[in-house]
């Protein structure tokens, strides 16, 4: 097992070639100061990248593999496999990739780990778009975002992707925000635990100023922002069934609010952002209708 030195110094080096704001950032030292320097990490071509650096140099003290973008979730699932065969259930195995690795071209992989039943935790850093490769939409993309793939706004809502976990019935999942460090550092906490039973998957809001068009300084407060306009809700998904909403908020600010200060909604219009905003109101609906079915179910049990 990896010693640290000097433990106060944490798992990732204090400087690090993201941009100015990276939400990512933020994410992934509350993550590894969770997980411990116990952990493997698995992570593609993307932002995160920049953590597993080139040749023999890198951002991270523990041991860690770079693949390719779609099989973050295969290789994670194999280098589990490769423990246990040794004999070191007690080693931590994380996969970190962005939407476009996760959603889109590394679906099929993470479905299959889930579906074995890898004990790995998968999360998924969600900047909405690929913006390691120059800003294309993604299928994480908000509906009406500029992206240099939708120069119109996005046409379409985005893919629900905790909805395509949940079907996978895995011991635990979650949304979380780099907005509520607290409540991101509970749920790393509670996925660390369920991977002694399955799969965990986490699914963190990282605002990325670069490609929506915002002031850096304002990452935090644009992040809050996202969930105080249900834009982002968060919760927990216990069993594929079990539904927790961990931040319920009851003064809801309008979706504009949220979406103003980004550049990449600039051009929305009047319908798309009425579209916008009743999305967002079905969407936390049934979020609420699945949490009361949740709650019923355990009243009755």
């Amino acid at each position: 097992m990896l010693t640290i030195k000097d433990p106060t110094k944490g798992l990732v080096a204090h400087g690090v070639s993201t941009c100015a704001g990276c939400g990512l950032e933020l994410a992934i030292r509350v993550i590894l100061d969770v997980m411990g320097e116990n952990t493997i990490i698995v992570i593609p071509p993307s932002c995160s990248a920049l953590f597993s650096g080139f040749g023999n140099e890198t951002t991270l003290r523990i041991p860690g593999v770079q693949g390719n973008l779609e099989n973050t979730a295969a290789i994670a699932a194999g280098v589990r496999a490769g423990l246990e065969y040794q004999g070191k259930g007690d080693i931590n195995v994380l996969g970190l990739a962005g939407d476009g690795g996760t959603a889109d071209i590394g679906l099929q992989s993470l479905s299959g780990a889930l579906e074995r039943g890898d004990k790995i935790l998968y999360v998924c850093y969600d900047n909405e778009a690929y913006m390691n490769t120059g800003i294309q939409g993604s299928s994480s993309t908000p509906m009406g975002a500029w992206t240099t793939t939708t120069p119109y706004g996005k046409p379409v809502k985005r893919k629900n992707l905790m909805q395509i976990v949940g079907a996978h019935g895995i011991p635990y999942a979650a949304s979380a925000s780099i907005g509520y460090i607290d409540d991101l550092r509970k749920k790393v906490v509670k996925a660390k635990a369920a991977i002694a039973e399955g799969p965990a998957f986490l699914h963190i809001h990282a605002p990325c100023p670069t490609g929506w068009g915002y002031d850096p300084a304002l990452t935090v407060e644009l992040a809050k922002l996202a969930v105080s306009t249900r834009c982002w809700n968060l919760f927990e998904l216990v069993d594929g069934s079990k539904v927790n909403i961990t931040k319920k908020v009851n003064k809801v600010k309008p979706a504009e609010e949220y979406l103003t200060p980004q550049k990449r909604f600039t051009g929305i219009d009047a319908t798309t952002l009425a579209m916008v905003q009743t999305q967002i109101d079905k969407d936390y609906a049934r979020l609420e209708l699945l949490a009361g079915l949740s709650c019923e179910t355990d009243s009755a049990a």
